[in-house]
């Protein structure tokens, strides 16, 4: 059975398929992903203790109702070996072969693994999908204190659920400020003062070099001569986009899996969407480019050859404890931040040579608010 297969059942591979779906409902359709399939948005997963939602009150939808709801063959806890680009066929784990007339990579971002010294080494938790989360909420059932390695966007939303449930939290990273790579320097203090008021403690300009067992928990020696001791360990020090299976095949491979406006890779009758994706050199693994990316995918799986558009699309940090929104400008962008004090926050504008607006950083309940005034300002990231 041909028709269009997408492989992933993240967000971006499910989000495309209600949306080609809505648009041909007869095509033949098959998801195939080495998970269970169960639909759920990722983003959720570093807010449920604060919510006070168990990892199964996460799933919105199985496997199974999603076939249904799509019409679709959903091909769970199965692996994909080998794309085959030039026969319109990939090959599965188990020796099994699909063909497609369209292939859809939606294949997510795995997390970076650092390694570390000392007999615990191997304890270290990661969460990146909801099967990583429920051994990470069993790891801390009974834990007051979590050591999390990594202070950027995803840890920061952790530490601030971790503090938000009672729980101690050590914070231990390299970065200067937290969201370091995000926000300017008065902004990343605004946050980290907003958290440390919650009892979360940093411990920056440092890196873990061992982890030991110490009785039923952890000690931590970092680089500056600190010894920590924890009752679990969470690493959250970025993700990269999985490419193993693209770059396999011959396909256009950088930091993500190539891609044009058409989100086309460089194999015929095969895209990518999503945080495996670089879209014109970007890769911006966030949830608003990812429904950009589907409707206009959709659009083209249907006949109506649509390039994607990216407006401006800030992205709201949940660290409750101190709101923030950023909008960060490209990497390239000439420019320089002009941050004024608002409350217990900052709002920081990244303005050209000529005063234009190319970014921005808001934290704290007050500054936040200039989210829509700021937003309006923005250029577009991919224009028509």
């Amino acid at each position: 059975m041909s028709g269009v297969l997408i492989i992933g059942t993240g967000l971006a591979g499910y989000t495309l398929a209600r949306e080609w779906r809505a648009r041909d409902p007869h095509t033949a359709l098959t998801l195939v992903t080495r998970d269970d399939g169960a639909y759920y948005t990722k983003p959720m997963l570093s807010g449920a203790l604060g919510r006070g939602q168990s990892p199964g009150d996460l799933v919105q939808r199985t496997a199974e109702a999603m076939a249904e709801e799509l019409d679709a063959r959903i091909l769970t806890q199965t692996p994909v070996s080998a794309l085959i680009p030039d026969e319109r066929r990939v090959r599965l784990q188990d020796g099994r072969t699909l063909d497609y007339d369209a292939l859809v990579l939606a294949l997510g971002a795995e997390p970076i693994h650092f390694s570390y010294a000392g007999d615990a080494a191997d304890a270290v938790l990661m969460v990146n999908d909801l099967t990583d989360y429920v051994r990470f909420r069993q790891a801390i059932e009974e834990v007051e204190r979590v050591a999390l390695i990594g202070p950027g966007l995803i840890g920061c939303e952790f530490a601030n659920d971790l503090a938000a449930s009672g729980r101690a939290v050590e914070v231990i990273g390299p970065d200067a400020w937290p969201l370091g790579r995000l926000v300017p320097e008065a902004a990343g203090q605004a946050v980290q003062r907003g958290l440390e008021g919650a009892g979360v403690r940093f411990h920056l300009g440092t890196v873990v070099q061992r982890i030991d067992r110490c009785g039923s928990g952890y000690r931590l020696s970092l680089k500056d001569g600190t010894d920590l001791e924890a009752g679990a360990v969470l690493s959250a020090v970025g993700v990269r986009p999985r490419v193993d299976l693209a770059r396999g095949a011959g396909l256009a491979v950088q930091q993500g899996i190539c891609v044009d406006r058409h989100l086309a890779t460089s194999a015929a009758g095969v895209y990518a969407l999503g945080d495996c994706a670089q879209v014109e050199g970007r890769v911006l693994p966030y949830v608003a480019p990812i429904r950009h990316a589907a409707k206009a995918l959709a659009r083209t799986l249907a006949g109506e050859v649509t390039p994607v558009r990216y407006p401006a699309m800030p992205v709201q940090v949940k660290t409750t404890l101190h709101p923030v929104v950023v909008a960060p400008p490209d990497p390239q962008a000439e420019g320089a931040w002009d941050v004024v004090p608002v409350g217990e926050g900052v709002k920081a504008r990244f303005l050209d040579p000529g005063g234009r607006l190319l970014g921005f950083a808001l934290t704290g309940t007050e500054a936040v608010k200039a989210r829509q005034e700021l937003t309006r300002d923005l250029p577009p990231i991919l224009d028509e």
